[in-house]
């Protein structure tokens, strides 16, 4: 930690306890005063999603409630919400996180920003939309869904710009593709978040629209997507050090790591005043890249997200993340981006069924499937039932795709 960050950290500690009911739990028995160095710092417990779920509705907030502007919600899969609140200043530095994120990709205020993610609750689009009008662009707040009047909006405003997640990008690539517009769009960069997303569905969108893409990262408790983004060096995504400070740890240990080694993203918001968050647990996957940038920002730099600590799911014994299985299909020129992994229990055994889509139909689907089985048993330890369709036989999404799917507790 830098010590303009530690500044920073020390001015957000100063009588948190006493602004949020969260911390003054959270914290108990701790006295922040105290905490004077980076070893002080890193005895401080974590934030996980569950803590932040027990606060609902509005435990979080560190401000009086009519400081509070605006509120945003991750996901409620689980059951219950997590609510942050922000305040003015809250929103106002996220859009000009988000501004950087687009000047960092070469976008300027010529551009014509074409936004697909979601409103409302979630912080996606609405993230979007104030970097760009904060940079001046012109902001094409679309949201997700309708593909037709998506490509026609595309087409007849000139949009410059695809801001969407990585399913949906794919989706419309493929359907500019099939109609034969490419000539028609003008699209010369995209700004891809939300989830993550491998090589060859990157290669994919890249060769159909001609454009380049930047990673933008972020998460609805961290303000919301917009916190880093890579560079045109595509050497990791730069976090802004002023907003956010960065640590990996050990997901089962709970070690700080050096830089360079893998493993689960912890953050710690420097400015937020809303809901502020000490060392929150992301169960992102990811590493610090060691050294500074070629392009010379200093800024840490978070390599590719990898998966996420809870995502993995245990076969035959074997601990199985969806990052191996992509980077399996990335040895095969024949296999495209999409798969599908169902996993279910037959005959008292756990089985894997890989569905895998071709490049095209001159592929051989008997033997390209028979030797991705036998590369997942080299690598992984067994091995799955394996099956290749044709492309896009497997379901497209406008928002995040669902690639696994575990029967054996349905």
């Amino acid at each position: 930690m830098t010590s303009d960050q530690f500044a920073l950290l020390a001015k957000q500690l100063e009588n948190l306890k006493d602004r949020s009911a969260f911390y003054a739990k959270k914290f108990e028995g701790i006295d922040l005063a105290s905490i004077k160095t980076q070893a002080d710092f890193e005895k401080l417990p974590f934030s996980e999603k569950a803590d932040l779920r027990e606060a609902y509705p509005l435990g979080l907030a560190a401000v009086p409630e009519e400081q509070i502007v605006r509120i945003h919600s991750s996901s409620g899969t689980t059951g219950t919400p997590v609510i942050v609140p922000y305040t003015a200043k809250d929103v106002d530095d996220w859009g000009e996180m988000f501004k950087r994120c687009y000047e960092i990709a070469g976008i300027t205020n010529r551009d014509r920003i074409h936004i697909t993610p979601g409103y409302g609750l979630w912080t996606a689009g609405i993230g979007f939309q104030n970097g760009a009008e904060k940079l001046g662009a012109m902001a094409i707040p679309m949201g997700p869904g309708n593909t037709n009047k998506q490509i026609q909006m595309m087409i007849d405003l000139k949009s410059t710009v695809l801001c969407a997640t990585a399913s949906y990008a794919l989706l419309l690539a493929e359907e500019i593709e099939k109609r034969g517009i490419q000539d028609q769009i003008h699209l010369r960069k995209g700004v891809i978040g939300s989830e993550r997303w491998g090589a060859k569905t990157r290669e994919r969108i890249q060769e159909i629209l001609g454009i380049e893409l930047y990673d933008v990262y972020g998460l609805t408790e961290i303000y919301g997507p917009g916190i880093g983004i890579s560079c045109p060096e595509n050497d990791g995504m730069h976090v802004f050090n002023d907003y956010v400070y960065v640590e990996i740890i050990d997901p089962e240990t709970g070690e700080v790591l050096p830089d360079g080694e893998w493993g689960e993203i912890v953050l710690t918001t420097l400015q937020k005043e809303g809901a502020p968050l000490i060392r929150f647990r992301t169960h992102d996957l990811s590493r610090i890249v060691p050294g500074t940038c070629a392009c010379g920002r200093e800024d840490v730099r978070l390599d590719i997200i990898s998966g996420r600590s809870d995502d993995m799911m245990k076969i035959h014994g074997v601990n199985v993340f969806p990052s191996q299985i992509e980077e399996v299909l990335s040895a095969f020129d024949g296999a495209s981006s999409e798969y599908q992994i169902r996993i279910s229990h037959l005959d008292g055994r756990d089985t894997m069924r890989l569905y895998v889509e071709a490049v095209s139909g001159e592929v051989d689907f008997a033997q390209l499937g028979k030797q991705i089985a036998a590369e997942v048993k080299s690598r992984i330890g067994f091995t799955p039932l394996v099956k290749i369709v044709e492309l896009g036989l497997l379901p497209r999404s406008e928002k995040k795709s669902k690639r696994v799917y575990d029967e054996r507790y349905e």
